[in-house]
């Protein structure tokens, strides 16, 4: 039993093997509240199913045969506006997963990962959130934020804008000394999705463990010694004792 709770959502699966979907329609539909809405081998039933069903996630597998799913991912997004591609592949390709990224995935899971991760990948990106390696968001959204002129660059305010929103409340909890616990049950994740979180603010600033991540963000103002100094959040609190 998956620790991840999910709801109301519609998958459409591409992928293709047969026995690949057969295996992920069994695992998926065992959860509550979660629907297979439609599969498809190729690039023509994806599209005919992406339009019919306007499913909420799509599971993308890149090899399909004789296409690429990574030159479907437009047609996807224009045959169903509303969906979030998760791309599942067993390929470690950087530059292959930057090109994902850069066309609209906004979760990537490895073939090798376990069954309760795609799970919480799926949940994690139907509720808003990216599911991504930590190094690959650090080095796409880089890349994406550079300036096109040559005006010297602040290497770290490229990091920091890379930062999600989540990424940047989960910062300042960092800041007032909160655990991985309380920071989950303040903003009603999974401690699980916590971790992940950090582990992509790790990548993403280059910083070791959490006290180098309370220092840098003290010195960059991502977080505050005190409350009064906090005017930029809507909501500062004192950090905890210890």
């Amino acid at each position: 039993m998956h620790s991840v709770k999910v709801k109301a959502i519609r998958i459409l699966l591409v992928d293709g093997h047969a026995v690949v979907r057969t295996a992920l329609r069994m695992f998926l539909e065992s959860e509550p509240g979660v629907t297979v809405v439609g599969e498809a081998s190729g690039p023509e039933e994806a599209l005919a199913v992406a339009i019919r069903e306007q499913p909420n996630i799509i599971l993308l597998e890149i090899d399909l045969g004789d296409a690429n799913g990574l030159d479907l991912l437009p047609q996807l997004h224009a045959a169903a506006p509303g969906t979030h591609v998760v791309v599942l592949t067993g390929v470690r390709d950087v530059e292959m997963h930057r090109r994902a990224v850069r066309l609209g995935a906004v979760g990537l899971v490895h073939k090798g990962e376990s069954a309760g991760r795609l799970l919480e990948a799926i949940a994690n990106v139907y509720a808003g959130e990216v599911w991504l390696d930590s190094l690959l968001v650090a080095s796409v959204l880089s890349e994406m934020t550079r300036p096109h002129t040559s005006q010297p660059i602040d290497p770290e305010e490229v990091k920091i804008k890379a930062l999600t929103a989540r990424e940047r409340e989960i910062i300042e909890m960092i800041g007032q000394g909160l655990k991985n616990q309380a920071i989950a049950n303040r903003l009603c994740l999974s401690e699980a999705t916590v971790r992940h979180h950090l582990t992509s603010i790790f990548g993403k600033l280059e910083v070791g463990d959490r006290l180098e991540l309370a220092i840098y963000a003290y010195r960059h103002g991502l977080a505050c010694f005190l409350p009064q100094r906090c005017s930029h959040y809507s909501s500062p609190q004192a950090p905890s004792t210890r």
